[in-house]
């Protein structure tokens, strides 16, 4: 007679099951201290935001960063901020969805979908994680290259050292985790604050860039508009985002669930502006000095660091360029391992110890980075970091149609679902993602058609 009741009432609340489990069980809540006023328990708060914002300044931005304004000079700007409006907003339907249902994308896949279903959406998010990995490893590589001469076999190799650092950081405790993510993103800032002054960009170009223009559907132009949209948008975000905003101890009724919702989204939205500042600047810094110098031939990060002392006049420039690029692709390891975790136990019920899992995402990443570089050098680098990210903006649709479709059900959301007008716009982001990619298939394979 229960199993019935529970039956009717998970089917009357939109999921089939009661509950699946928290996600990242092994991590300790942060609590929430309701006797503080608001803005203190804001602060609690803070911190998902920041692991949310590191995939949206990772090495894979760096690489289509620098092709498309050496190329392009302020053009994609707005593709820039395109990509950053969307992603604020999708974040915060992420968060909507973590804290409203208890459960993280991966589990309402799981819960919503058939198995098949499910388990072609669990392999469409190991594609993006493995993507996502793929960027940080030559990003790091790359950046211990540039900084102290290292080859790139070996900086690729060494990568798999990050798994002790992850769980070390896991163990400490998750604070421990957000602090480390928060210092790292500083220096990312503080470099291109740097890099900004230097490069001395024109004011007006600049701003008319952040206008989007005919230019755009060029398919040499789009296909480094897309590589940015995929580096900027990532799916594992919205995996990972609807699963850590649950690490604050926040009460569980409907009145903390609605603060809860506001603070997370003022949290991500104020970590994903900052991100587009860090974004654009890349941008500004390779269209400032090297297309508006005659160089619009510059797409690999090591060529962009060896002409930046040179070009603007500051032997600082070049190191600046390399610490921040050590800092971004190790800041992305960290949130690349959490979402690895959440994603196979929310998919699959698969629970491995976290540095087993990230060592199998880590190799996986490296043998074709391997490949690369043993075959083409430091120069096929480039060229594997974009296509990377035109991968996961392929990979983009099948995270976002599920969002979509739980945040704006009535059944699944109760009162947490989304109005009719942001629904729309959700819809209309979709679309926009998905006819993009599809445009930019169409113009890869079927150029003359």
């Amino acid at each position: 007679m229960n199993i019935r009741m529970n039956k009717q009432a998970n089917k009357e609340s939109g999921w089939r099951q009661e509950s699946l489990g928290e996600s990242l069980s092994d991590v300790a809540r942060i609590k929430v201290d309701y006797s503080q006023p608001a803005w203190k328990r804001f602060i609690s708060f803070l911190g998902p935001g920041a692991l949310v914002a590191v995939g949206y300044m990772d090495p894979g931005n760096w690489a289509t960063s620098i092709a498309g304004g050496s190329a392009y000079g302020y053009t994609l700007l707005s593709m820039v901020l395109i990509s950053s409006l969307m992603a604020i907003y999708l974040q915060a339907l992420s968060a909507r969805l973590g804290i409203a249902t208890g459960r993280d994308l991966a589990q309402a896949c799981r819960d919503h979908f058939s198995k098949p279903a499910a388990i072609m959406l669990w392999l469409s998010a190991e594609v993006a994680i493995i993507a996502t990995d793929l960027a940080e490893v030559i990003g790091t590589a790359i950046a211990l290259n540039l900084l102290f001469g290292m080859p790139l076999v070996l900086g690729v190799c060494l990568t798999v050292a990050d798994v002790l650092l992850i769980l070390l950081l896991q163990n400490k405790g998750f604070k421990y985790v957000e602090a480390l993510v928060i210092t790292l993103i500083a220096t990312i800032a503080v470099a291109f604050l740097f890099e900004m002054i230097f490069s001395k960009p024109e004011l007006a170009p600049l701003l008319g860039g952040l206008v989007p223009s005919k230019q755009l559907l060029d398919p040499a132009v789009l296909y480094v508009g897309i590589g940015i949209l995929g580096a900027t948008v990532m799916p594992h975000n919205l995996y990972l985002h609807s699963a850590i905003v649950n690490t604050r101890g926040y009460r569980r009724d409907q009145e903390g669930k609605r603060e809860a919702i506001k603070f997370a989204t003022w949290d991500s939205s104020i970590a994903l502006t900052f991100a587009f500042f860090i974004n654009a600047a890349i941008l500004i810094l390779a269209a400032a000095a090297f297309h508006y110098a005659g160089r619009t031939d510059i797409a690999e990060i090591q060529d962009a660091y060896k002409l930046l002392s040179p070009m603007l006049g500051a032997g600082a420039a070049s190191i600046l360029f390399a610490v921040a690029l050590l800092a971004s692709g190790q800041n992305s390891t960290l949130t690349g391992t959490l979402t690895g975790q959440i994603v196979m136990e929310g998919f699959v019920n698969i629970r491995l110890k976290p540095w087993i899992r990230r060592l199998i995402t880590r190799l996986i990443a490296i043998t074709p980075t391997l490949a690369v570089v043993l075959i083409y050098g430091e120069k096929g680098t480039g060229s594997l970091l974009i296509l990377s990210q035109v991968v996961l903006s392929m990979q983009l649709s099948f995270a976002v149609v599920p969002l979509m479709m739980f945040t704006t059900d009535k059944r699944k959301m109760g009162e947490f679902a989304v109005n009719p007008f942001w629904k729309w716009v959700g819809w209309f982001i979709t679309a926009l993602i998905i006819g993009l990619n599809v445009f930019l298939l169409e113009q890869t394979f079927f150029p003359s058609a």
